[in-house]
C-alpha cells in the first residue's frame, strides 16, 4: 500500500453539455483543439464512453458517487434528494489524505438562483459557481463567479445582457481555469484532488469575445439530419425535450430566455455550431494554462488528469437542439481522456463501450484507494494500462432519464425513457407511452430509420427489451444503509 505523500494528484475537467465528436484528434475536420488534441495523442482516449443521464444534476450525481442516477435517487435537476449514507469521490480522497478543491459547477443537489445545498463533499478549497447566470443580488454572495465580476467592478447584469461582449479576461471559462491555477500552485505537495467543473459549451452559446467570429458558420459540419426526421422525431414529439423540434436552418431555441434573447428566438444550426466551436476552443486554450501550470510547478509527471463532459448536445440533429427525454449519440456519448505521462498507455484510442460511473474505480484503483463494495461502476485501469483489449470493456450501456426536467408536453404528460445499447443496436423505451425506438448502429450510424415497429425486427425487439428489463432491475436500490449490492449482479460486466 503507497502512502498518501506518494500517491499521484487528480486534476478532473468536466464541462458541460459537451459531444464526443468535437475534437480534431478524434475526426472532427473543422474545430481546432491542439492542446486536447496533445493529451490524446499522449494518452488514452475513450471514443464510445456514455453518460448514465442526458441532464446534468442526475449525470453528475451518478459519476461523483459510481451508481446509477435511479439506484442513487437523485433522477432531475432541481431536486434536493441526495442521500447522506452514500460518499461521493471527493470525500473519498479527502479521507484518504488528499486536498480536494472545487471550482466551478458541481450540481448534486438543486441550483435555484445558482446556489446549492452542500453535500459532505470534502471539498476544503471552495470556488463555486453553477455557471454564469448566478444570483446577482448586490447583498448575496456564495456564487464564486457572480462575487468576483462585482469584486472587479462589473456591472454584473449589464455585463451578461450582452454576451457577445464579455471580454475573455471577464468570462466564466477563464475565472475557473484562473482558481484551479491558484490552487494547482499552492498546493506544490501532493497529493491533491481538483475538481474543474466548466459550465461551457452548455447554451446559451457565449463564447467570449475574441472567439464569437472564431468559426465561419458556413463552414460547420452540417447536423445529423434527413428530411424523413421530420416525420420520425414528429412521431417523438408526444416526449417531453427542452429543444423544440424543427428544420436545420429554422430551430426553434426553445424556453431559454438567454439563448432566445442571443438569437432572436431562432437561429440555424450553423450558426449554433459556430458559437459552440468557439466556446470548445475557448476551453481548449485555457486547458493549455492548465497543464502549463502543473508543468512549471513541477507536477505534471504525478498528476492523473481527466478530460470529459456530463453529456452531450443535440446541436440540430435530426431538427432538434440542447437536451432533454432523448438519446441520440450526439446527446448521450461524450469525450473521456485520461493521462498520466509515463504510467498510462499513449496515443491509444479505445472502442469499446464505458459509462462515466467507470471513472470512480478506475481513478481509486490508480490512486491505490480501496473500493467500496457498493459501486456500480467498472475500473478502466487494465485498459488504461495495456493489460486488456481497447475494444472491449462492457458488453452494453445504459442511460436513463426519469422526469428529469419536471417539464410537461401539451397533454400535460412528463417523460420517462431508458436505453439500452450494444455494439449493434440501441433500443430506446419511452415508458407509459406506445413509442420507442430501434437502430442497427452497423447499418444505421446516424439513427435515421427507426426499426421499432418494423415485423423484421421484432425477435430483436424482444432481445433487447428483456436485457434492458434485466439491468434496469439489477441497479434497484433495495434500502440498504449503507447500500451493498453483490459486484456479479452489477449490468455491464
Amino acid at each position: 500500500m503507497s502512502t498518501s505523500a506518494s500517491r499521484p494528484n487528480v486534476l478532473w475537467i468536466c464541462t458541460d453539455q459537451q459531444r464526443h465528436d468535437t475534437l480534431a484528434s478524434l475526426g472532427n475536420p473543422v474545430i481546432h483543439t491542439p492542446n486536447l488534441d496533445r493529451l490524446v495523442q499522449t494518452g488514452v482516449a475513450f471514443t464510445h464512453a456514455f453518460c448514465q443521464n442526458p441532464i446534468c444534476q442526475p449525470s453528475r450525481a451518478s459519476f461523483m458517487t459510481g451508481l446509477y442516477p435511479s439506484t442513487l435517487h437523485v433522477n432531475g435537476n432541481g431536486v434536493e434528494t441526495f442521500p447522506k449514507h452514500v460518499p461521493v469521490v471527493s470525500k473519498m480522497f479527502a479521507d484518504a489524505g488528499y486536498a480536494c478543491g472545487l471550482i466551478g459547477k458541481l450540481h448534486l443537489n438543486a441550483a435555484y438562483q445558482g446556489v446549492e445545498k452542500r453535500v459532505d463533499d470534502g471539498y476544503t478549497y471552495w470556488r463555486y459557481s453553477h455557471g454564469p447566470y448566478g444570483h446577482l443580488s448586490p447583498d448575496e454572495r456564495g456564487h464564486d463567479y457572480a462575487d468576483w465580476l462585482r469584486d472587479q467592478g462589473q456591472d454584473a447584469e449589464a455585463l451578461l445582457s450582452d454576451p457577445d461582449r464579455i471580454p475573455d479576461r471577464l468570462h466564466h471559462t477563464t475565472r475557473c481555469v484562473q482558481e484551479a491555477e491558484t490552487f494547482i500552485r499552492e498546493n506544490v505537495n501532493p497529493p491533491w484532488f481538483a475538481s474543474v467543473n466548466i459550465f461551457a459549451p452548455h447554451n446559451p452559446f457565449t463564447p467570449p469575445a475574441e472567439y464569437v467570429d472564431h468559426y465561419d458558420p458556413e463552414a460547420m459540419p452540417p447536423p445529423t439530419y434527413r428530411e424523413s426526421d421530420q416525420e420520425t422525431q414528429g412521431n417523438l414529439d408526444l416526449i417531453p425535450s427542452q429543444g423544440g423540434l424543427g428544420h436545420p436552418d429554422r430551430l426553434e431555441f426553445g424556453d431559454n430566455g438567454k439563448t432566445e434573447r442571443l438569437f432572436g428566438g431562432k437561429a440555424d444550426a450553423e450558426v449554433a455550431k459556430a458559437r459552440y466551436y468557439g466556446m470548445i476552443s475557448h476551453i481548449d486554450e485555457k486547458i493549455g494554462a492548465l497543464v502549463k501550470s502543473l508543468e512549471e510547478t513541477g507536477q505534471r509527471k504525478n498528476t492523473i488528469l481527466i478530460f470529459m463532459s456530463d453529456h452531450g448536445e443535440l446541436l440540430g440533429d435530426h431538427g432538434r437542439v440542447f437536451k432533454g427525454c432523448r438519446f441520440s449519440e450526439g446527446l448521450v456519448r461524450v469525450p473521456l481522456i485520461w493521462n498520466w505521462p509515463g504510467r498510462l498507455e499513449e496515443g491509444l484510442k479505445a472502442t469499446g463501450l464505458v459509462e462515466l460511473i467507470d471513472v470512480l474505480p478506475t481513478l481509486l484503483e490508480l490512486c491505490d484507494l480501496e473500493l467500496p463494495d457498493h459501486i456500480q461502476g467498472r475500473s478502466l485501469v487494465p485498459i488504461l494500462t495495456g493489460g486488456q483489449p481497447p475494444d472491449a470493456h462492457r458488453d452494453f450501456v445504459r442511460c436513463e432519464f426519469y422526469d428529469a426536467q419536471r417539464n410537461l408536453n401539451r397533454e400535460g404528460q412528463t417523460g420517462y425513457g431508458t436505453t439500452y445499447r450494444d455494439e449493434r443496436y440501441k433500443l430506446v423505451i419511452y415508458h407509459n407511452y406506445d413509442l420507442g425506438e430501434l437502430y442497427d448502429l452497423e447499418e444505421d450510424p446516424g439513427e435515421f430509420d427507426n426499426r421499432w415497429a418494423d415485423p423484421e425486427f421484432s425477435t430483436i425487439k424482444m432481445d433487447l427489451m428483456k436485457k434492458s428489463f434485466d439491468a434496469t432491475l439489477l441497479i434497484t436500490d433495495w434500502g440498504g444503509v449503507p447500500y451493498v449490492r453483490r459486484k456479479d449482479t452489477t449490468p455491464g460486466h
